[in-house]
């Protein structure tokens, strides 16, 4: 049919039919009206409520998932042992992808000696990036068995390659510094007994550093690892027991004056934690800053100097203001941090080093752990898990926030209106 043109009796035809329509209807009676498939249907839909029915998908999205979730994870497992150099390390980056994000002791447990054995091997056998990659496998493997009893065979089986391993110059550095984070985090959740022979191997790489007046990144980088973990298992210990191998303020000093970042900011977090420990201890007054040393904590903490990254300036500056605000005034931190419905209240600086150090190796996923990680929970003094019906509760519903926002637009349409009927008549 052209464009246009319109048939001429279509739209009286239309309206005979709508008409007669009309006509049948109002003559047939209630029980002729009566339509049995449309009842039926509407019947079967209306039986199920909307709770109901949202809470058989959610029960059925859930389970999928989960199965996904276990298949993707058994399959990584698997890959572990594969004869690929690079599809090894590939599942081994996998495995702790999903470890950072899941809480999943109990089904870790039955394939804990499949791990612990590829871990063992990888580092024994493996390549840079694959040795690497074990180490952090072997970190995150103690955060999820932490809270369980053989948390502490498979730590006490790794420790020693682990520490091999450190030791081993020829070994690249990039896995010997990640071996460093697994040894202090295996050593501090669940090995105790090895905490000084841990601490002597720490304390004799990061001691090369009074004596090197030049070192590359990489190196600069795992003498600062050595450090920051020394730190974090001197915190465990007695400090009159230890006042042997702590260093003293002329070697502080010397760290201070590095030309890296890392190895400053190190520093200054070592500085803190020992304060914090002497300062809760009586008769402890060697360990205080004199005015010279406190003078080089005020130049880094007011640092310009060009030839220094703008970035690294700025984060030296914010670190090392707060570390000249408590040697000074022995106010202690005072930080935040809201996870869910909880918030975590860090006001001591080996509290810090402690969440600090378990965020190195649980990146983002640290706040799923310290939700549902009793091992994290009781590190940083959070307290039993919230009941998940407390989570729910707390949570608004989906109708209820679509009344509130109803709610919210019907007072600002009367206001809006009021406004305006102000404004036409003045203009009147």
């Amino acid at each position: 049919m052209p464009r246009g043109k319109r048939r001429p009796n279509q739209h009286h035809k239309s309206t005979t039919d709508t008409l007669a329509g009309k006509g049948r209807d109002l003559d047939m009676s209630d029980d002729e009206s009566y339509n049995d498939n449309a009842s039926v249907i509407s019947n079967l839909s209306c039986s199920t409520s909307n709770e109901e029915r949202s809470c058989v998908a959610i029960d059925e999205t859930d389970e999928s998932q989960i199965d996904a979730f276990e298949e993707k994870l058994s399959d990584a497992i698997d890959g572990l042992s594969q004869k690929s150099a690079q599809g090894r390390t590939l599942s081994f980056e996998a495995v702790c992808n999903i470890f950072c994000k899941k809480y999943i002791p109990d089904y870790i447990l039955n394939r804990r000696m499949t791990i612990t054995d590829s871990i063992e091997r990888a580092l024994k056998k493996g390549g840079d990036n694959e040795k690497a990659a074990a180490a952090n496998l072997a970190s995150l493997l103690c955060i999820q068995l932490g809270a369980l009893d053989m948390a502490e065979h498979s730590c006490q089986e790794l420790l020693p390659i682990l520490m091999f391993v450190v030791n081993d110059e020829s070994v690249p550095l990039l896995a010997r510094e990640k071996c460093c984070l697994a040894i202090t985090l295996l050593t501090f959740i669940s090995c105790n007994e090895e905490i000084d022979a841990a601490m002597q191997l720490m304390r004799n790489l990061w001691r090369r550093l009074l004596h090197s007046t030049t070192i590359s990144p990489s190196i600069a980088a795992l003498y600062s690892a050595a450090l920051s973990s020394w730190s974090l298992l001197l915190s465990t210990v007695s400090i009159r027991n230890s006042s042997a191998i702590i260093p003293t303020l002329a070697e502080l000093s010397t760290l201070l004056d590095s030309t890296h970042l890392e190895v400053r900011m190190a520093t200054g977090e070592l500085i803190t934690v020992l304060l914090e420990m002497a300062r809760d201890c009586e008769d402890m007054d060697e360990y205080e800053p004199d005015e010279e040393f406190i003078n080089k904590l005020r130049e880094l903490a007011t640092d310009s100097q060009k030839y220094r990254a703008k970035k690294d300036r700025k984060t030296q500056r914010s670190n090392f203001r707060q570390i000249l605000h408590y040697v000074e005034l022995d106010e202690p931190p005072n930080i935040q941090i809201r996870f869910g419905q909880e918030i975590l209240t860090m006001n001591s600086w080996i509290i810090k080093k402690q969440y600090d150090v378990l965020c190195q190796a649980l990146g983002s996923g640290m706040n799923m752990h310290m939700t549902e990680n009793d091992l994290i929970r009781d590190i940083l003094s959070l307290g039993p898990k919230l009941c998940q019906t407390t989570l729910l509760s707390n949570k608004q519903s989906k109708l209820e926030r679509q009344q509130i926002n109803a709610a919210n637009f019907k007072v600002r349409t009367k206001t809006r209106g009021k406004v305006r009927d102000k404004r036409i008549a003045f203009i009147d």
